[in-house]
Formats: structure tokens, sequence, C-alpha cells
């Protein structure tokens, strides 16, 4: 049992952000993330936030290993034309949403089939649009900019010595059997985003669960055998980012780079006590931002069932949960990561 893509490892002592070079990349992702929400604010153009580079700074910045197999070139052609393919099927598509999400996330996989790549955010730039009825073509511009100064960044830390430099290897691709699991995702996801739209609760099917459900059956490490760590992360991302959003936005008039701020500094406070990253927690912790203040105080609830769906079917359809013996499903349903970091600090404060 190990652990999820887009997570790592830290286990140190206390006191938290002891790591100089650690603390360096937490600044840039820090700063890439302000600066993105600073110029959507600028210039009054939501479309230029994407909650997914949130999760490509933790990623490709914070995380000090390899946490998606893919070649930069292939990372900047795959994020910008699944920005574009989000926008062209709601300018053109004359489909309901339901079959819009489906071909949205069927573009996500075929693009990732044939470049052997695991970059699973690219679901997210092609779907978000989708979901949000994003017309402007500002969002695969956005896409395509940040994307670009994320590769460089990591180039430039690499060269510096503030993070490992990573071998490139394609992922083992096994035509038949990768189509049907991909095949088989799909109609799962189809499968929520109808209980979803049908029951007015869009927000189970927002894009960074989906990213985290695929992430959940496709990686044979890290949070896969921790579902109920998941689900508690995801909740709590979104929860962190509609107060903020709430109070700090909407009833205390404050700039949104400054609730950005503060939502990132719980959310990498949160990480360095625990001593594991969790991408989607990052990109779920930006979607209040792109929506309605009407739609928040019911977000974090609509998160949580839709994590739990997702998880629930990734622990039942493919890890077949259901044919392990007792003492596994105990440990697999029981937070023991959360408790044992919980009474650490107890014994810590003693």
């Amino acid at each position: 049992m190990k652990h999820l893509g887009k997570t790592e490892n830290i286990s140190r002592p206390f006191p938290l952000f002891s790591n100089v070079q650690l603390r360096k990349r937490y600044l840039c992702a820090l700063g890439m993330i302000l600066l993105m929400i600073g110029v959507a604010e600028l210039l009054h153009e939501k479309e230029i936030i994407f909650p997914e580079m949130a999760a490509l700074t933790i990623g490709m910045w914070i995380v000090d290993k390899r946490v998606w197999r893919v070649k930069h070139w292939q990372m900047l052609l795959l994020m910008t034309l699944g920005a574009c393919a989000g926008v062209f099927i709601v300018l053109y598509s004359p489909f309901p949403m339901i079959v819009n999400v489906s071909i949205a996330f069927l573009c996500s996989a075929i693009g990732l089939l044939f470049t052997r790549a695991s970059l699973f955010p690219l679901i997210s730039a092609c779907v978000l649009p989708v979901l949000l009825k994003t017309e402007s073509w500002a969002y695969p511009l956005s896409v395509f900019v940040m994307t670009l100064i994320i590769i460089i960044i990591q180039r430039w830390m690499e060269r510096l010595g503030l993070r490992k430099t990573n071998t490139y290897e394609a992922v083992e691709r096994h035509w038949g059997r990768d189509s049907i699991l991909w095949l088989c995702l799909m109609i799962s996801v189809f499968v929520v985003t109808c209980l979803a739209v049908y029951t007015s609760n869009f927000y189970f099917i927002i894009p960074p669960l989906i990213v985290a459900y695929v992430e959940f059956v496709n990686s044979k490490a890290g949070f896969r055998n921790r579902p109920v760590l998941t689900v508690l992360l995801l909740f709590t991302g979104s929860l962190v980012g509609t107060v903020f959003q709430l109070i700090g936005y909407y009833y205390l008039g404050g700039s949104e780079t400054l609730v950005a701020l503060f939502i990132f500094i719980v959310l990498f406070t949160m990480f360095e006590w625990l001593g594991k990253f969790f991408a989607p927690v990052g990109a779920i912790a930006l979607i209040p931002m792109l929506l309605p203040i009407e739609a928040l105080p019911w977000l974090p609830f609509q998160v949580l069932i839709g994590a739990t769906l997702f998880i629930a079917m990734g622990m039942l359809f493919f890890q077949q949960c259901y044919k392990w013996t007792h003492a596994q499903l105990i440990y697999c349903l029981i937070p023991h990561y959360l408790l044992n970091r919980l009474m650490r600090g107890k014994r810590n404060q003693v």
C-alpha cells in the first residue's frame, strides 16, 4: 500500500516549515497563485482563474518528486488543447450538459492515451468550461500562459537545486486494458453527472473531484489506500475556500487576492502538519471564487457527497474492496494516519 500521485511523504518533526528549500518552493507556488488571482481581479476576467493551476504548482513545484508522467512540451500542448476543447464544446455542441461533460472527459482520455501521459489535471482543463459555460477564449490563453510559466519556473528551480530533476518515463500503455478502464471511468462519471444534473446538485461533479477520482483509480500509490482521509481533505479544501470567500470577499469586501493568500496559508500549513500533499485540495479551494454567493453555503456539503460517491465507486468497482478481508477494510476506512498525527501533536505539547 502506497501513495496517490499528487502526494508526498514528509516525515519530519515539528516545527512546521523547517525545510528551507521547501519553504522557498511554497513561496513560489503562493506567488504564482496570487499572480493568477490578481490579474483576474485587475482585468475583471474570471475566466483567467483556473483552479487546477494551484494543483499544478503543488505537483510541479512543491512536491520534490515526479507526480505526473509527462514531457514539458506535452504538458503545454495538452493543457492548452484541453482548455480550447472545453470552450469549443460550450460554443458549438448542440447537446445538453450531461453529454457535453462526457465529451470533454472523452477528449481528455484520448489525449492522455495517445501521449502516454498521466497528466490528469487535463481533465479539469477540459471539463471546467463546460460546467461553467465559459465562452471566452481568454480561458485557454490563460491556461497556456500559466502552464508555460510553471514549466519555466520548474526548470529554474531544478537548475538552482531547489528541487530534484526528475527523469521522464512514459506510461506503459496496454491499449485494450487501458481503453476499457477509461471507458468504465467515463460511464461512472456520466452516472454521477446524471445524478448531479437531475437533482440540481451540480457541484457533485466539479472538476477537482473528477481528477481526484481518476487519480484514485489509476495511481498505485498514496491516498488510494486512505479513502476517508481523501474525502476529508477534499471537504476541508472546499470548506476553507468557501469560508474565506464568504467572509473575506463578500462580507468584509476584501480583495480576492488577499482571500487567496489566507486560503493557501491555511492549506499549506495543513499539508505541513499532515506531512502529505494532495494537489486536488488546492484546486478545489479556488472553486468558490468562480461561483455566485448563493451557491457557496452548499458547496462544501455537495463536495463531501460528491467525493464520497467518487471514492466509493473507485473502491467498489476498481479496487474491488468487497473481496478484501475485514482487517483490510477496517484499516482502509479508519483514518489511522490522521489519528496518528493528532496523537503525535498532543505528545509534542506535553
